[in-house]
């Protein structure tokens, strides 16, 4: 315990936790308006259209991180954006974006449109219908992506590594830092806490998505 209370007296650690906890909340919010919205509007695509897009949309999945975070710097270096929070935090919403959509789609499959067609029926209109019917229906999907992308973001070292600039040091970038001079037991704490952490979002996920509304 007393080194979890030694790391917490750390400044640079808490600006480091402070940046993390920042970046990995505004990209989920991010991601996930942007991937529900994809992933709504590709239900409305013809099939031919939704499978060029899902192939696009894996992309970022099976290239290596590397290669990401290098594309990223690229093009923002191109786009003459200084590298700091703004870049990382448009870095992490690029390789979320694919999560979010895909596991909102894999429920919009799942969903029985007899539902969303009894109330249209009934007189709902498309917002109507989108709000009391498809929109609960698909909330187990939606928080389960998001404690996934926040996982996802808070553990992310490579694409926060080369889009990050000063300023933007994030917890898993002050873990290398402290690495270099040796391995010591805050390092050790500091690990653990970070893989607790981030099994208790990705366990909670898969619980979410498995309940039925």
């Amino acid at each position: 315990l007393k080194w979890y209370a030694a790391l917490w007296q750390d400044e640079a650690l808490l600006a480091a936790t402070a940046n993390s906890l920042l970046i990995a909340v505004i990209s989920t919010i991010g991601a996930t308006l942007l991937g529900g919205l994809m992933a709504l509007g590709m239900e409305r695509m013809p099939l031919r259209r939704q499978q060029i897009i899902e192939g696009g949309l894996v992309l970022p999945l099976v290239i290596p991180e590397v290669m990401m975070g290098v594309a990223l710097m690229l093009l923002f270096v191109m786009l003459k954006m200084p590298l700091g929070l703004t870049t990382v935090i448009l870095g992490h919403i690029v390789f979320n974006i694919p999560l979010v959509t895909i596991m909102i789609r894999t429920r919009l499959r799942k969903l029985d449109p007899a539902l969303r067609e009894a109330a249209a029926d009934l007189g709902a209109d498309s917002w109507q219908v989108f709000r009391h019917v498809t929109l609960p229906l698909l909330r187990p999907a939606i928080w389960g992506a998001v404690l996934v992308a926040f996982t996802v973001s808070l553990d992310d070292f490579l694409v926060t590594f080369f889009t990050a600039g000063p300023g933007a040091t994030t917890l898993p970038l002050k873990v290398y830092s402290m690495i270099k001079s040796g391995v010591t037991p805050e390092i050790n704490a500091l690990s653990a806490l970070l893989l607790l952490i981030s099994m208790a979002c990705v366990a909670l996920s898969l619980h979410l998505q498995r309940r039925e509304v």
